[in-house]
């Protein structure tokens, strides 16, 4: 539930994966609860933004594994699947006694990847992760922020994004292999883990002298000016990043003030690096008066790498991605219609496209129980009598 691990099936069930979703009424996605609307909106949890766009192209089920009927019918699911993908903590599927074991038993092609924060083993194995905690412990959020102040957090929550990125990765690769050898495999991918590669550099330079990195802001290690300035209107910025002399040349011919590339405080990268603050008010005096377009513009046609920053609004409406089929539209029986973005890969042979909206809470139990599990539907109605399934969430869990 959530992001790192509905993000990590999204992208499989992009690639045409065929997903099943499996909540229960009482264990249901959180994400779910995160509508935006009124709690007394009808079938609110059908309606959530964040849920339906990390869901699409998938089949959604209601299933509880804590009981006996449940973990039954899961196992039976599994003995038929090609993998099993969980992100709960390191404990729960031992606790349900659906951990790999189990699970490769009924299945020995079986791929099984759990997503635990912290991982199996450890003394922090048993500790709850999301992604507002985790990037603590990753080292990026004390790397972020400005010289001499405090540090950020990114604000994204990135742990989820780049834990489910790993994930189909690591799912593509045990296909490969089983394919190789016949046999599945289990897969432990610690979201902690996962989120410090991104910081992989710093971690080299720190073992190899011992210096703790500074915070820069929007500043870079070597190129100046590299920043992000102020244009005219309300909230509107670019970016310039010069990386050479030509570059700073050109950006000061730009500027109208050709003298600055033969200032001793810029004469060369490293003076121009010592000498960053002046330099920025210097290209501030000329951003300010400026819409980020305009400005953009006219650096971009003198050679200066500059853009602007682009708001969600903007990044909605873009000519560029609007040319290029980006956004695709989406009718969701319950949620309406709406554009998203789509797969980011476009494969020449075999294109990745949304063909379903996000499962509405249970909508493909008969499809699971019927036609895969081969239930009757006085079974089903049993099932669904003692609480094992249900076509409604409890809305007191997340209330």
């Amino acid at each position: 539930m959530a992001w790192a691990g509905p993000y990590a099936t999204r992208l499989l069930a992009d690639m045409g994966a065929e997903v099943i979703k499996i909540e229960s009424v009482d264990n249901w996605d959180v994400l779910r609860a995160l509508t935006g609307q009124p709690p007394e909106t009808e079938r609110g949890w059908d309606k959530s933004p964040y849920f339906n766009q990390t869901n699409r192209n998938k089949y959604g089920c209601s299933l509880d594994l804590s009981k006996p009927d449940g973990r039954e019918l899961f196992l039976r699911l599994a003995a038929q699947s090609d993998i099993v993908i969980e992100n709960f903590r390191a404990e729960v599927m031992d606790i349900l006694n659906l951990g790999y074991d189990v699970l490769s038993a009924v299945n020995d092609r079986l791929i099984v990847l759990s997503m635990p924060g912290h991982g199996k083993t450890g003394p922090e194995r048993d500790f709850v992760t999301y992604g507002t905690n985790v990037e603590q412990l990753s080292g990026l959020c004390h790397l972020t922020g400005y010289e001499g102040g405090p540090p950020h957090k990114t604000g994204i929550s990135y742990g989820d994004p780049i834990a489910g990125i790993a994930a189909a990765g690591a799912i593509a690769l045990a296909l490969w292999v089983r394919r190789r050898t016949g046999h599945g495999q289990y897969i432990e991918l610690a979201q902690r883990e996962t989120l410090i590669s991104l910081i992989g550099e710093y971690i080299v330079a720190f073992s190899m002298n011992q210096r703790e990195p500074s915070r820069q802001g929007n500043r870079d290690s070597s190129m100046a000016p590299h920043g992000c300035y102020r244009c005219s209107g309300d909230d509107e910025w670019i970016t310039i990043a010069c990386e050479n002399d030509a570059q700073f040349a050109a950006l000061c011919s730009a500027l109208e003030q050709p003298g600055i590339a033969h200032d001793p405080r810029f004469a060369d990268v490293v003076s121009r690096y010592r000498n960053q603050d002046e330099l920025d008010e210097t290209i501030c005096a000329w951003t300010k008066d400026r819409t980020k377009e305009d400005a953009a513009e006219a650096l971009q046609s003198a050679g200066v790498p500059a853009m602007p920053v682009l708001g969600v609004p903007e990044v909605f409406a873009d000519e560029h991605l609007r040319a290029r089929g980006f956004f695709e539209p989406v009718s969701h029986p319950i949620a309406g219609v709406w554009d998203v973005d789509g797969p980011p890969w476009r494969m020449s042979e075999s294109p990745a496209h949304i063909r379903l909206p996000a499962p509405t809470f249970a909508e493909h139990n008969r499809y699971v129980f019927r036609e895969l599990l081969g239930l009757s539907d006085e079974e089903i109605a049993e099932l669904q009598a003692e609480g094992v399934t249900g076509t409604s969430p409890n809305r007191t869990v997340h209330d």
